[in-house]
């Protein structure tokens, strides 16, 4: 049973913040500036940048393309396409792999949503001034070791998140990104203000810009090339479920360029606010997910007007967070309303409700189930694997291979708007270079 129902974006705008609000998620704020700083600077960046383009790009462009063509769901699109061109059904499994890992995504990375949401709370209630390590510490394994807070935390995250995307394409997703990706660049500018002032924002420009050729080692190239690639929400079946609402007019090529564009900038935006922040108070940069949850507060408490900023940074975070997790229901939402009887928040509820169950044996793996349950995994980091080392990669590969190989060419360069040398360096990268890559990043993060 499949619905004609398929709502479509109301100008290019509209799609490019939404694509810009998926991509830019937790990892981007914390993750990709400290990677930069710790790998050689602008020397990481420019390698980074190469990796996006012949092989982030292209998969994008990609995913946009199949699922443009299908005006369904990942899965319908897949087997429709692979119908339509006289491939196996076998390339279904493309399309389950994507909304399969969005769902199982989805489910752990609102408990992560959670927390930024409590931590925003604390902020305005003042839980982190005069607060030394001990104390912030505290904090955080005290939140870790409550399954019920953390249970209350994660479905009020999941409630936004059903309540966007229940409102559909246009009053739901669009809503959302024209209000929560302006806010964020804005509250950015203003982190990035406030580094000016620290004094150690000279410090923070060249941690992040300056060229250290000396730290470019295999792995950190490896690294890049795993960034470039899950940065831009690539294999989880988003951009295909966004490329279904997509009008012919709207050239790919250029859209993709842009995309990329917004989402390094903001990246980098964030490297800029907080790095001078860390610097100013002698804080400890490797220091992960902790950085987020644990130094920082720690530096908020203790700095004039640490209250607001605290609260404008988690509120930067909660609304990357709200912006990615909204684009990891929509392929499971799309689905669910394609093939059922049920309309959209009829969907919605299905799919987030079913997330949210997950999620419960995602936050529980931090308390009452820490003990490793399979292959010396808890579920948070079994569900964390599976994802980002297994099936994210497996399934870009799986996309790029299908529309470099499969589809017209012809008729692919005739929708990129594509001649000349143009089609040329289009076939190489998405036929080789591109799957080549996914590849190297596959059997490297192994």
């Amino acid at each position: 049973m499949s619905k004609q129902l398929h709502a479509h974006w109301s100008s290019r705008l509209a799609f490019i913040l939404a694509v810009t609000g998926s991509a830019v998620g937790l990892g981007n704020i914390w993750k990709f500036p400290y990677m930069v700083g710790e790998s050689g600077g602008a020397a990481f960046v420019l390698i980074y940048l190469i990796c996006i383009a012949f092989i982030g790009l292209p998969i994008l462009v990609a995913e946009w393309l199949i699922g443009r063509r299908g005006q369904k769901n990942p899965i319908n699109t897949m087997a429709e396409q692979a119908r339509l061109n006289g491939r196996s059904g076998l390339w279904t499994v493309v399309g389950i792999s994507g909304v399969l890992g969005a769902f199982l995504i989805l489910s752990f990375y609102s408990v992560i949503g959670g927390w930024s949401l409590s931590y925003t709370l604390g902020s305005v209630t003042g839980n982190f001034s005069g607060q030394d390590a001990d104390g912030i510490g505290a904090l955080f394994e005290g939140m870790l070791g409550n399954p019920g807070m953390m249970l209350g935390w994660h479905s009020v995250f999941m409630l936004l998140v059903i309540g966007i995307v229940a409102r559909g394409v246009t009053k739901g997703l669009e809503g959302a990104v024209r209000t929560m990706m302006p806010a964020l660049a804005v509250l950015l500018l203003i982190l990035v203000g406030y580094g000016m002032t620290t004094g150690h924002f000279g410090e923070a420009l060249a941690y992040l810009f300056n060229p250290d050729w000396s730290k470019l080692t295999g792995s950190t190239v490896l690294a890049a090339l795993g960034h470039a690639f899950f940065t831009l929400s690539l294999g989880m079946g988003i951009m295909m479920a966004y490329g279904s609402y997509l009008g012919e007019d709207v050239s790919l090529l250029r859209t993709a360029r842009t995309v990329v564009i917004m989402d390094t900038v903001i990246a980098l935006g964030a490297g800029l606010a907080i790095f001078p922040i860390v610097f100013a108070n002698g804080l400890d940069l490797a220091s992960g997910p902790g950085l987020i949850f644990v130094t920082l507060p720690l530096a908020f408490g203790s700095m004039a007007g640490g209250t607001i900023l605290g609260l404008m940074f988690f509120l930067l975070l909660t609304f990357a967070a709200l912006t990615s997790a909204i684009s990891l229901l929509e392929p499971v939402v799309e689905f669910v309303e394609e093939r059922s009887p049920l309309g959209r928040v009829g969907s919605a509820l299905v799919a987030g409700a079913g997330a949210w169950a997950l999620g419960i044996a995602a936050l529980l793996s931090f308390n009452v189930w820490s003990d490793p349950l399979l292959f010396g995994l808890n579920t948070f980091d079994l569900l964390d694997t599976l994802t980002s080392k297994f099936m994210l990669p497996l399934t870009g590969l799986g996309a790029i291979v299908f529309a470099a190989w499969c589809l017209d060419r012809d008729s692919v360069h005739r929708e990129l708007g594509l001649s000349g040398a143009g089609s040329t360096m289009w076939s190489l990268a998405a036929r080789y270079i591109a799957p080549l890559g996914v590849i190297v990043v596959f059997v490297g993060s192994l």
